[in-house]
């Protein structure tokens, strides 16, 4: 599949500007592809990670064709920021991992959607950081003192469950070499 993809326009579900300026900086200018965002409206799948990210990227292909979708963290507003770290107030461990899984599909029905996950253990912490972000400003990765949201955006990128996807999408195509590079 990905050398039919190389060279042609992939569609990036989000509607949000910040995922995709982050997006396209985590995969510099080497990645073989033209990326165009565009917000689609799709159903609030239940399952298993991997299962909705399957049944999200065939629901937007079948409406537009290539295309490459993202199912990471919590989207429930009142989990974010502040929230999430309420709701677990009454347990001691706080552990936790941000995970993200990027689907990718040809948009032909008859291939399969080929997925790329990203897994960061951390903490659930107080907020704390800049809150323009999700739930950026109560994950602390492990090993590190900061949130995502109190690291350069730069150190971010390098260690973030996004990064650790994409990384595994640049590998796909071949292209590692600088990943990361803009």
């Amino acid at each position: 599949m990905a050398a039919s993809l190389v060279g042609k326009k992939i569609v990036f579900v989000t509607g949000n500007a910040k995922k995709l300026e982050e997006v396209i900086q985590i995969l510099g200018d080497k990645f073989p592809c033209t990326l165009v965002a565009q917000k689609i409206d799709l159903p609030e799948y239940q399952g298993e990670p991997d299962e909705i990210s399957i049944q999200k990227c065939q629901e937007a292909a079948r409406q537009v064709g290539s295309i490459w979708t993202r199912q990471c963290g919590f989207t429930e507003p009142h989990y974010v920021p502040a929230g999430l770290y309420q709701l677990l107030a009454g347990f001691e461990d706080k552990s936790a991992y941000a995970l993200c899984t990027f689907a990718l599909s040809t948009g032909d029905p008859s291939q399969p959607v080929l997925l790329f996950r990203g897994k960061t253990p951390g903490q659930i912490v107080m907020p704390r950081g800049s809150r323009d972000f999700g739930w950026d400003p109560c994950f602390q990765p492990d090993g590190y003192e900061q949130t995502y949201a109190e690291m350069p955006k730069a150190e971010k990128n390098t260690i973030s469950h996004r990064f650790r996807a994409l990384f595994k999408l640049q590998e796909y195509f071949g292209v590692t070499d600088g990943a990361g590079d803009h």
